[in-house]
């Protein structure tokens, strides 16, 4: 007998929603889709009446840093509590997070991660914001004397699961770490840059193809000639169809014309959501501590974390109080996207920047059952993460 059948719900696909639509489930993949009326006779061990509420594909943040009072650089208890917590805001599978240590310590902090086995949202990967990075932000030293001896100890770190390295174009030396860091079809995602148009094009054909929190933390070139708007990493990213880009969506990060041109220029499947939460997302504004020591604060739900006068930049960004189903309304809102385009942005697209786009990221027959359900206000329900209920609210 299948495992679960959602019947009765509005299924979010990639262009439309699918009106009166059943989803059968047998070992953790969506094994039948089909209109409820075919499913008249179907029976499953779990039965959920949707009562025509939206189920949508669980959402992937590519860049999360915390959730609530947990924060994956206070180490691998926080790491847990966050996979439990992440299903309550949609979330189906993260790349992990991580930023520098001093040296030396990288790659063991990493290994202790890797030993992480969730009990909610699945750990895909981790994202690593740094030490290759040309504008840092943390005050220690990160990088050794052997660049590509630490790229393969941060590799073998992570096992079993990818390194995920966000670097900079105007890294010193960054073209010779590429292909290490591009081994086993690995996306390399490009932030924290000031890189000019050559730089960054000799990236993007080395193999990095993303760019993160874009826009944020990305620096113009100088104005040379007076007048003359000069070109640098942002141009050059937006004028290449290879690489997605993906954004912080809360009104402050970036503008939200920002986002409406990249998908101008990249179309609906290269544009992606993230969070970039920090400790305190999802949680009442106030004021809360970093591992590093910093005060940083958010002034209204959902909003950016900026260092308070206690830190060594007082006002300055320091990640989001986003959560992903409220980083989806705002696409909505912001943007005057579709829903459906607006779930493709937190679900099929960063599963295509993963190349997990096979298997995750739409319902879809043969696809990880990996899904949402939602009211009309986009509230999250109920997550199943492989079939698996991992944030129940509706009885079964």
């Amino acid at each position: 007998m299948p495992d679960l059948l959602i019947k009765n719900a509005n299924v979010i696909s990639l262009e439309e929603v699918l009106a009166d639509y059943s989803v059968l489930c047998e070992n953790g993949k969506i094994s039948r889709i089909a209109p409820s009326r075919a499913f008249q006779n179907a029976s499953a061990d779990k039965v959920v009446d949707a009562s025509g509420l939206y189920l949508a594909p669980g959402f992937i943040d590519l860049h999360t840093h915390a959730i609530e009072h947990y924060l994956v650089d206070n180490g691998p208890e926080d790491l847990a509590e966050i996979c439990k917590l992440l299903p309550k805001y949609g979330v189906t599978g993260l790349l992990v997070g991580v930023c520098p240590r001093p040296k030396g310590e990288g790659a063991q902090f990493l290994k202790s991660l890797a030993k992480v086995r969730s009990q909610g949202s699945q750990i895909l990967g981790f994202h690593l914001e740094g030490p290759f990075l040309k504008m840092k932000f943390w005050h220690h030293e990160a990088v050794s004397s052997s660049p590509s001896d630490q790229v393969k100890a941060l590799i073998e770190a992570a096992k079993p699961y990818k390194a995920v390295f966000s670097i900079s174009p105007d890294f010193e030396g960054i073209l010779d770490l590429i292909p290490l860091m591009k081994e086993n079809n690995t996306t390399i995602f490009m932030t924290h840059t000031a890189a000019n148009v050559k730089q960054t094009k000799d990236a993007i054909e080395a193999g990095a193809h993303h760019a993160t929190h874009f826009y944020d933390a990305f620096w113009s070139p100088p104005e040379t000639d007076p007048g003359v708007r000069p070109c640098g990493a942002v141009e050059a990213i937006l004028a290449d169809e290879r690489v997605s880009v993906d954004f912080i969506l809360d009104g402050e990060h970036v503008d939200p014309v920002a986002v409406k041109m990249a998908l101008a220029c990249k179309g609906p499947d290269r544009v992606c959501l993230v969070t970039d939460a920090n400790i305190g997302a999802g949680l009442p504004p106030d004021k809360y501590i970093m591992y590093d020591g910093e005060e940083i604060e958010f002034t209204y739900p959902g909003g950016p974390a900026r260092r308070t006068e206690k830190s060594y930049e007082p006002g300055s960004l320091a990640g989001s109080g986003l959560t992903f189903d409220l980083a989806v309304s705002n696409a909505i809102k912001m943007l005057g996207v579709s829903l459906p385009q607006a779930v493709r942005m937190a679900s099929a697209n960063p599963a295509k920047v993963l190349s997990l786009d096979k298997v995750k990221g739409q319902i879809k027959e043969g696809f990880d059952a990996d899904m949402i359900l939602l009211d009309e206000s986009l509230k999250v329900l109920q997550t199943w993460v492989r079939g698996k209920c991992c944030f129940p609210i509706l009885k079964q």
